[in-house]
């Protein structure tokens, strides 16, 4: 009943995305009203709102998208019925030809022979498509429409063909809706993990190297704190972490699989006249480690852990902050198993996982992907891991939702999807069960029996990139970080020059302690030193003056403007010492 009721809201994916979908329709027919010279590509439905890609003679400025955007609106007061029809291929090419419409016709041309060619017809508009679509444009409140951006777009995603202009848009049913929807993307505007990374100093692009990001001191502290954490989780749970080589040649990969499946992705080179490869991922060098070396079932499940400079080809105009680089240090873990551990080994990762992510405030969804049409393996072996991977949540009291053909080459996977704290997911995390790498390499290991048996394997990743997940939290705390994963813990601030001695003496007994701190002494007025390391979103101030300097204590306000009021130095220290060790967030 609940589902009944949900039908024609936002709650139903379904009918979101066909709201969507409508509404790229709606933005294509006031284009072509306002500018009929303009030709049309594609404009489906997205995650977040809808596209069209369409070849202009000139661009689409601020003002144009304006323009089109009140037409949006008043073909929605139009309530022009949307209607379904199918031609024949030849008259469907004709229709388009005669709508001197190139993209609808290659379009059409690739179909097969024997296919449905379908239509929508709103008013003087008519569309290639399959559908489907609201019954009218009535239904779209054109109140609650907004085109969001301009981009450009490679026709077919192929970026030896033509340049198209990409514009987006985003609707809801009703306007306070798209008003909080807009909040939330002004708000992420302000939290860009670009933007922050320059203000506070963790890292920068250069053209030098695109998609390569330089890590400056204070990025690197926060990188390798996190990477501290994870080696003392990985710890508790029985991992043992090594190192694989940076470039592997040819054989090894073709052995994989990874060079058939692949290649496209991965930089090459030749040494003493063989192929190389910079590797893409880290597995097939933990699977030359497992092989070095006899196993028996008493060692099972095994589990090896990798912090891996990893290498891949993007396209330039996929490169985005550090979540889109062409290198980046990957957590991979592999766990070596018996076939009647795998439940109980997928299980101990989940809560792995939930641990993890809890320490930085992140919720999760589970997303099972299923066998694509390029794989590897029998549809039996498939299927049963993939049974595998459902009753291992299931068995957890954890809900999943499918993703038909989007697994791995050589296996079925989990993967988590992290909410932050906008509401924005990103995909981290992922468990994937693979039978086909094992076989490959001949991985063995001595049974019970005595006899040689084939082991099964997980490969996993709790951070994903590290680099994207420094992206990631960047944004979900606003560059705010946790005094634990903070490159600098505590700012001491004089009030005069008459502190200045004290202040080293703090500053040196906190770093003796462990902690990382930084001293302002310069002569300038307290109120200008509170504002900068504010804005610096170091977590503790610890303004000092004469009377602290006469009482032997420190003034201690946090960064949200707290006034913790004097305290000794020995007192904020157990305090700081306190929530560092708890990983408090705040």
């Amino acid at each position: 009943m609940a589902e009944e009721n949900n039908q024609y809201t936002f709650e139903n994916e379904t009918y979101r995305k066909t709201y969507w979908h409508t509404c790229s329709h709606i933005l294509a027919q006031a284009v072509k009203r306002l500018y009929p010279e303009v030709k049309l590509a594609i404009g489906p439905s997205i995650d977040e709102g809808f596209y069209y890609d369409m070849d202009s003679p000139f661009p689409f400025t601020p003002e144009i998208m304006e323009k089109i955007e009140a037409e949006m609106r008043k073909i929605c007061k139009e309530k022009l019925k949307l209607e379904r029809f199918e031609l024949p291929r030849e008259e469907a090419l004709k229709f388009m030809e005669e709508k001197d419409e190139p993209y609808k016709v290659e379009l059409i041309n690739d179909l097969p022979e024997d296919a449905h060619i379908s239509f929508y017809r709103q008013g003087e508009f008519t569309d290639l498509c399959a559908g489907p679509h609201l019954d009218s444009t009535g239904r779209v409140k054109g109140n609650a429409v907004k085109l969001t951006a301009c981009n450009a777009a490679y026709w077919r995603g192929d970026s030896s063909r033509q340049t198209l202009q990409r514009i987006y848009g985003i609707a809801f049913p009703k306007k306070d809706e798209l008003d909080a929807y807009l909040q939330r993307i002004e708000e992420a505007k302000k939290r860009d993990h670009r933007k922050l990374g320059k203000e506070l100093g963790l890292f920068m692009l250069r053209d030098e190297g695109p998609g390569f990001p330089f890590f400056l001191p204070k990025g690197m502290v926060l990188k390798n704190t996190l990477l501290d954490y994870w080696r003392q989780v990985h710890k508790k749970y029985g991992y043992v972490e090594i190192s694989t080589p940076i470039m592997l040649n040819r054989q090894l990969w073709e052995r994989s699989g990874h060079w058939d499946h692949y290649k496209n992705n991965m930089y090459t080179t030749v040494i003493d006249e063989v192929d190389f490869a910079v590797k893409p991922m880290n597995c097939p060098g933990g699977m030359l480690v497992y092989a070095s070396e006899p196993h028996s079932y008493k060692e099972l499940p095994l589990r090896v852990g990798e912090i891996g400079l990893v290498h891949r080809h993007e396209l330039s105009g996929a490169l985005h902050g550090l979540f889109r680089v062409r290198c980046f240090s990957q957590d991979d873990a592999h766990v070596f198993m018996t076939r009647d551990q795998m439940q109980d080994v997928i299980q101990e990762t989940v809560r792995l996982f939930d641990e993890v992510y809890a320490t930085f405030g992140l919720s999760y969804t589970i997303e099972l992907s299923t066998m694509p049409e390029d794989h590897i393996g029998t549809v039996e072996e498939w299927e049963r891991n993939q049974d595998i991977l459902k009753a291992a949540i299931t068995g957890m009291g954890k809900e999943f939702v499918i993703n038909e053909g989007d697994g791995a080459f050589y296996g079925p996977k989990l993967d988590f999807h992290l909410s932050d704290s906008l509401g924005r997911t990103w995909q981290c995390g992922t468990i994937q069960l693979d039978s086909q790498l094992p076989e490959r390499f001949e991985l063995e290991y001595t049974g019970e029996d005595g006899g040689k048996h084939r082991p099964v394997m997980i490969h996993r990743v709790v951070l994903g990139s590290i680099e994207r997940f420094i992206g990631v939290i960047t944004e979900h705390f606003a560059g705010a970080f946790p005094a634990w994963l903070s490159p600098i813990q505590v700012k001491i601030l004089t009030v005069t020059e008459r502190a200045d001695g004290y202040a080293a003496e703090l500053a040196a007994s906190l770093d003796r302690q462990g902690f990382r701190v930084e001293t302002d002494t310069r002569n300038e007025k307290i109120g200008k030193k509170i504002r900068e390391a504010t804005l610096e979103k170091i977590p503790y101030m610890l303004v000092v003056g004469d009377r602290d300097v006469e009482n032997r204590t420190v003034s201690v306000r946090h960064r949200s403007g707290e006034d913790l009021g004097a305290m000794s130095l020995e007192q904020f220290a157990a305090l700081l010492r306190e929530e560092v060790g708890a990983k408090t967030i705040k």
